[in-house]
C-alpha cells in the first residue's frame, strides 16, 4: 500500500535489527523501500540490500557532504553500479550549504556531473537540497532535457518553487518534517501541491516524524507522513497511499 521512497537502511543504526525491519514491511503495508547511497561505499551496500530483498530497491550516488572525495573514477564506479538490475535512480546528489562539508564550487561541479550521468543512463535523479534552493534550481534548469526527471527529496522549499520543479518533470517528496507542529512550509506544500506530483519518504534513520521524534526513524513511520498529507488535504489516507505509490512506481519504473 505504501512506498517509502527514501530510507538509508544500510546505515549502522540498523545493524542490530535490519533484517527484522525489512521482513516486517509487508505485514505493515509497506510494499517497497528505495535505499539511496550517499557515497560509493553506501551505494554498494544499497545495491547489496536490493539484491538480497525483493521489496528493496537501490539508488547510487554521492551526497554533497562527500563531493570533495569524488573524481572521474567515482563516476565510473557509479555507472557500473547503476547497471545493476535493481538500481532505479542516481542519488542522492545535490547541494548542502547548511553544513558546507564540501566546498560549494565542488558540490556544484559534481551535482552537474551526476545529473549528466542520470541523463546518460536514462535514470531519474534523487536530489538533496538544503539551504541551497536557488543554486539547486538553477543547475537543474540549466541541465534540463527531455529525459531529465527526478525527485526533490525531503523537500524544504516553497510551494511556488515546487511548482517550477514540477514543470521540469520533477516530483516533490515530503518526509517527517511535514508532521512537525511548527513546520509551516512543508505543510503549505502538502496543501497546495497536487497529489499527482507528491511522493512520501522517511529519510530513515533521520527526521523521525511526530509522535516518535527523538527516536530512530524507520520505514514503518512513513504512514505518519501519508496521514498528515491526508489530513491537510482533507482526503482519505488510502487515496494518499495509492496515489503516492503510483507516482513512485512511475518515476522509478517499478512494475
Amino acid at each position: 500500500m505504501l512506498i517509502d521512497t527514501h530510507a538509508h537502511l544500510d546505515d549502522g543504526r540498523f545493524d542490530r535489527d535490519r533484517e527484522e525491519i525489512i521482513k516486517s514491511l509487508k505485514e505493515n503495508d509497506i510494499d517497497i523501500v528505495i535505499n539511496p547511497g550517499a557515497n560509493v561505499a553506501t551505494s554498494v551496500k544499497a545495491v547489496s540490500l536490493a539484491e538480497k530483498y525483493e521489496n528493496i530497491y537501490a539508488a547510487v550516488g554521492v551526497h554533497p557532504h562527500d563531493a570533495k572525495d569524488i573524481n572521474d573514477d567515482t563516476l565510473e564506479l557509479l555507472k557500473s553500479l547503476a547497471n545493476k538490475e535493481k538500481v532505479v535512480a542516481i542519488g542522492e546528489a545535490g547541494l548542502d550549504y547548511h553544513y558546507d562539508n564540501s566546498p560549494r564550487d565542488i558540490q556544484r561541479k559534481w551535482f552537474r556531473e551526476q545529473i549528466r550521468l542520470a541523463k546518460e543512463l536514462d535514470l531519474p535523479i534523487i536530489v538533496h537540497s538544503r539551504d541551497a534552493h536557488k543554486d539547486t534550481f538553477d543547475i537543474i534548469k540549466e541541465e534540463n532535457t527531455d529525459n531529465l526527471r527526478g525527485v526533490l527529496h525531503c523537500y524544504s522549499g516553497s510551494a511556488e518553487l515546487a511548482r517550477e520543479y514540477i514543470k521540469m518533470g520533477f516530483y516533490i517528496s515530503l518526509a517527517g518534517p511535514v508532521t512537525f507542529k511548527n513546520a509551516k512550509t512543508p505543510k503549505q506544500v502538502a496543501k497546495e501541491i497536487s497529489l499527482d506530483y507528491l511522493l512520501i519518504e522517511t529519510d530513515s534513520p533521520y527526521l523521525t516524524p511526530h509522535p516518535h521524534r527523538g527516536k530512530r526513524n524507520e520505514p514503518l513511520y512513513v504512514r505518519y507522513v501519508a496521514g498528515m498529507i491526508a489530513e491537510l488535504k482533507e482526503i482519505s489516507f488510502e487515496k494518499v497511499a495509492k496515489k503516492t505509490s503510483e507516482n513512485a512506481k512511475k518515476l522509478f519504473n517499478i512494475g
